[in-house]
């Protein structure tokens, strides 16, 4: 790929800290600058190798050859209105946000010129964990980043984030940004929700002490992924919350068909509905399988 001589990242946590060390490994970035809010996040960037500086504001992006957006999409407008008026002829913006169709609306309103130069995308990767201590470089490896290209997107700053991220090791898919959306609020934001709200439901409990103490496997794999970040989430549901509500509806209509199965005694539906889930996700892990790195995809 051509080589990324400068990379500005907003944002050096977990995903934007194994792009920058996916980058790195593969010898396509120079000098890596970091932008954060929290200047002792910076510092423990900069000890890790994820950055080789930071800076203060949004004027370093005026030599960069790309931007990377890597934090809480609520942040995103605030962001390339902050950026909008440093960025040079020929800097190209990318965002890793898990919502797309938001990302969208704030970068029309505030790039102007830039905005061909801007390409959303959304690595489908990631762990509970957050900050730049749980960055690492293989992280993208063998995994889906969906570009969601805008009409105005320039051919040439596509590619260019294509390339980066086929340097990370990833797939690169594109969708239209609305249908991205809907998607991950099913297989995403929907599953991160109900896990939260399951913990908080035992933590909020009477004897939650005692009902933790018999937690074992079972609740630690539903609920690990409600040790991911707070905000990060809080940000992700409400930008795609109309989404997101309708596939709450349809869970609770799920919900209701167990209720009136167990109100009944009705063993058979139940069986039913437990094969039919087993069955789909035993096919799920198969295709996904075929699909690991090494695979003949």
């Amino acid at each position: 790929m051509r080589h990324i001589d400068t990379l500005v990242l907003v944002g050096v946590g977990l995903i934007g800290g194994s792009f920058a060390l996916a980058l790195r490994r593969a010898g396509a970035v120079g000098r890596v600058i970091g932008v954060g809010r929290r200047p002792e996040t910076l510092v423990t960037a900069r000890e890790l190798g994820i950055i080789d500086e930071s800076a203060q504001g949004f004027a370093c992006v005026s030599s960069a050859d790309l931007v990377m957006l890597a934090m809480p999409v609520g942040q995103t407008q605030p962001v390339l209105r902050g950026m909008a008026a440093y960025l040079g002829p020929n800097t190209i913006v990318t965002d890793a946000g898990s919502t797309k169709s938001e990302v969208v609306r704030a970068a029309r309103a505030e790039l102007g010129a830039a905005l061909p130069r801007f390409v959303p995308g959304h690595p489908i990767a990631g762990t509970e964990h957050s900050g730049p201590q749980a960055a690492f470089a293989d992280l993208y490896r063998g995994q889906r980043v969906v570009l969601t290209p805008l009409e105005e997107t320039d051919s040439r700053a596509l590619a260019r984030v294509r390339e980066a991220w086929e340097a990370c090791g990833a797939r690169v898919h594109q969708l239209d940004a609305e249908v991205h959306d809907r998607v991950l609020a099913t297989v995403s934001h929907l599953p991160h929700m109900l896990a939260f709200a399951l913990v908080d439901q035992v933590a909020r409990s009477d004897n939650a002490a005692e009902l933790f103490s018999y937690a074992a496997g079972g609740f630690r794999d539903f609920t690990r992924i409600a040790s991911s970040h707070p905000e990060m989430w809080r940000d992700i549901c409400l930008a795609n919350r109309a989404a997101v509500l309708e596939e709450l509806r349809r869970y609770e209509d799920g919900l209701e068909l167990l209720r009136r199965a167990l109100e009944a005694g009705d063993g058979t539906a139940l069986e039913a509905l437990f094969a039919r889930a087993q069955e789909a996700r035993n096919r799920w892990l198969g295709a996904l399988a075929g699909k690991m790195p090494g695979s003949n995809e």
